[in-house]
């Protein structure tokens, strides 16, 4: 601690009493941090009070800089990688029961960001206000004034600001980070419109009359209430929709309800090589042949619907077996023998819950969901046995099954066994040319199964129809006269053909799983989504998978990988590795916590006690304080303060120079020195403080003055 000396010709524009306690207090408020606010608001304010000054250097500066810094990416790891609301302190490091909210995007995780500034730059400011200068070197705020503070001769000319005014709007944009809620929106207008006049009161033109002031404040907080109203409306809008947008970049997604299929379209069905979902098997097992999403009962038009009212309140939920949530029974009293780790993204948006849904690609006859994400807020299914999932963008579970039954309702005649009446003729038509024999299930089902891997082929071309086969559908047209196409047509025309011979069935969609991509790993591309049928087993009483669709159609589609695709695998890998982290579905923000939380020690350690062992390095009689040269040491006056203080008259602790030797001087005998030294005072403040130092002439004056007060005071 040393001298209060101001910058000399500058003057800096400081925040008015009590107005950053104030602007405090309402940030901890409005973000729930209401003794945070408090306590950090009186340790600014207290500066005016309190005449301890600390020497800070520039270096010192920085390193409060690096440490802020540190803290600031240390909350932004945590903040970006978990699955939970921070709402307040005591959630800073553990679950909260807020974590829905935390999961509608990656800005709205960010948000924990901008909240906690205050917080974060606090002592930064503490240091300011406690500095002697009451200000922060520029240079120890951006590089770019490292550079600008050069000059032609090589001397380096550091400016200082003062950033009382920055940091009060920091606090009110900080408390603008809160629930959206409309009552919370008018206190905050309400609160930074009265903080924003305190604030401007002292910086008014003084040629203007405060009836005017006063007007035009009040037009400018007329406007702004006025634009609230649609920019709220505008951020409402835009958070529902951006994760649909987000989703929408990276594939389509699967409609539990509604699908509509290329049945009838002309060109070529293009599906992209990207990789949609991983697995990995136990123990060597073969991985399940198809991965299901959903089911549809009811063909018109040729598209798929579900069945029932067409909306999701037909979704119930399933229980959990578990506290923690982690292990869901979607077959009770069944577990399947088989195990499979799948990692999938929820690529859809739930307006209600605000947060990543999708429907899960589960192996069939999967009965038991283990190891799913405390994060997930809710599992749902419907009648056709589609498992609708609420909760992070990427979940990673484990299946069991394998199970003789499965979790789809049982048939029912007036869906599963519906046939649109215009497709009825050619249906028929094809079933007399299979010349079925027997009367059995299975025996229908083999002569399907026969009809459609002899006289059938796999195309992802369609071509139109000729004139003449106009009145024809696009099922019957390839039926009865292409039959060639991709898998959509095999499922559709499967399924009504089992509905005609009387057997129940079902349109189903998901993924065929075949490409191992290491040992027991295995990807899902996009270009693997498939259709079937399936078919109800009366023996059983389980629905069972029937594809028809030619096998080639793996090859034909894997011929059409693009020759990047090595790359485009990479970045996918990395993507996946990013989401797992981003949603919490892997330890390393414990690692990476572990890493930051020593590195922010050790900052706090150079800015603490590296300070205090320069301060025992200029103390007189140690041996390294020749070492440390700092500006304005070698001052002369320093010789006079000490002869000054050995008359009885020493300097206080935090006591600026000047008014101690207003105090020093009171003896009459010493009256004549006044001018002498507060003139000498100035050449010191300027050789200690001033960036430009004095020049050689300045300098010999400098000791000059002092010698010729020292003689005086001696001859006193």
């Amino acid at each position: 601690m040393t001298e209060n000396a101001p910058i000399s010709g500058k003057r800096n524009v400081v925040t008015p009493p009590f107005l950053l306690l104030a602007a405090l207090v309402f940030w901890g408020w409005q973000s729930q941090l209401l003794v945070f606010g408090i306590v950090m608001g009186v340790v600014l304010e207290s500066s005016r009070f309190v005449r301890t000054r600390f020497d800070l250097s520039v270096e010192d500066f920085r390193r409060l800089r690096d440490f802020c810094g540190v803290l600031g990416f240390a909350l932004a790891i945590y903040a970006f990688s978990t699955d939970e609301e921070i709402g307040g302190i005591s959630n800073l490091f553990h679950g909260a029961a807020a974590g829905r909210n935390a999961m509608a995007s990656s800005v709205r995780a960010m948000t924990v960001i901008p909240r906690w500034l205050p917080m974060i730059f606090f002592l930064l400011m503490a240091a300011q206000n406690f500095s002697e200068r009451e200000s922060i070197p520029l240079s120890a705020l951006s590089i770019f004034f490292r550079w600008a503070g050069r000059r032609a001769d090589g001397a380096k000319a550091e400016w200082y600001v003062n950033v009382s005014y920055p940091y009060f709007m920091v606090c009110l944009f900080s408390a603008s980070i809160h629930v959206n809620v409309h009552e919370d929106s008018k206190t905050y207008f309400w609160g930074v419109c009265g903080l924003t006049a305190w604030a401007l009161w002292p910086l008014r033109a003084r040629r203007f009359s405060l009836l005017i002031w006063s007007g035009a404040f009040l037009l400018a907080v007329g406007m702004a209430y006025s634009g609230t109203i649609g920019i709220r409306q505008l951020g409402s809008l835009a958070q529902n929709y951006n994760a649909q947008w987000m989703a929408h970049l990276m594939r389509q997604q699967t409609d539990p309800m509604h699908t509509m299929t290329a049945i009838g379209q002309i060109g070529e069905l293009k599906l992209s090589s990207a990789i949609a979902i991983r697995l990995e098997t136990q123990n060597g097992a073969s991985p399940p042949t198809y991965l299901h999403e959903a089911t549809y009962v009811k063909y018109h038009s040729q598209a798929w619907d579900a069945g029932g009212n067409g909306s999701r309140n037909e979704f119930e939920d399933i229980p959990s077996l578990t506290n923690g949530g982690s292990t869901y029974d979607l077959t009770p009293g069944q577990t399947g023998n088989a195990d499979v780790s799948i990692a999938c993204y929820l690529d859809g948006w739930s307006r209600i819950l605000r947060v990543p849904e999708g429907l899960l690609p589960l192996p069939t006859g999967s009965s038991r969901l283990e190891n799913i994400p405390a994060s997930i807020v809710s599992v749902k299914k419907n009648r056709t046995g589609a498992v609708l999932t609420a909760g992070p963008g990427l979940v990673i579970f484990n299946a069991r099954y394998g199970a003789a039954s499965t979790i789809d309702s049982p048939p029912d005649t007036n869906w599963d066994l519906n046939v649109p009446s215009n497709e009825t003729p050619a249906l028929e038509q094809t079933i007399a040319e299979m010349k079925i024999s027997g009367t059995s299930d299975e025996q229908k089902e083999l002569a399907v199964a026969r009809f459609f891997s002899s006289k059938f082929t796999y195309r992802t071309w369609q071509g139109p129809n000729n004139a003449r086969l106009t009145n024809e559908t696009p099922l019957a047209h390839f039926l009865l006269h292409t039959r060639s196409g991709h898998c959509e047509y095999f499922a559709t025309a499967t399924v009504l053909l089992f509905r005609t011979l009387h057997i129940p069935a079902r349109y189903a969609v998901g993924y065929y799983v075949h490409e191992a991509n290491g040992e027991n790993q295995y990807v899902v591309r996009d270009r693997d989504a498939h259709a079937w049928c399936l078919v109800w087993n009366t023996n059983k009483l389980a629905w069972q998978d029937f594809d028809t669709t030619p096998g080639s159609w793996v090859a034909t589609e894997g011929k059409r990988a693009s020759a990047m695709q090595s790359i485009s695998d990479f970045f996918s890998w990395l993507h996946f590795q990013y989401s797992k982290f981003r949603w919490g579905q892997t330890h390393l923000r414990k690692y990476i916590l572990w890493i930051v939380i020593p590195v922010m020690v050790f900052l706090l350690y150079q800015i603490i006690f590296r300070r205090g062992r320069r301060r025992r390095a200029q103390k007189p009689g140690n041996k390294n304080a020749a070492a440390i040269s700092w500006p304005g040491l070698d001052s002369e006056f320093y010789q006079l303060e000490s002869k000054l203080a050995a008359r009885g008259v020493p300097r206080q602790t935090g006591e600026a120079l000047s008014d101690w030797i207003e105090r020093a001087l009171v003896e009459k005998t010493l009256a004549d020195l006044r001018q002498p030294l507060q003139e000498l005072l100035q050449l010191h403040y300027r050789h200690r403080f001033d960036p430009a130092g004095l020049d050689a002439g300045e300098r010999k004056l400098l000791a000059q003055k002092a010698r010729a007060a020292l003689q005086s005071l001696a001859q006193k």
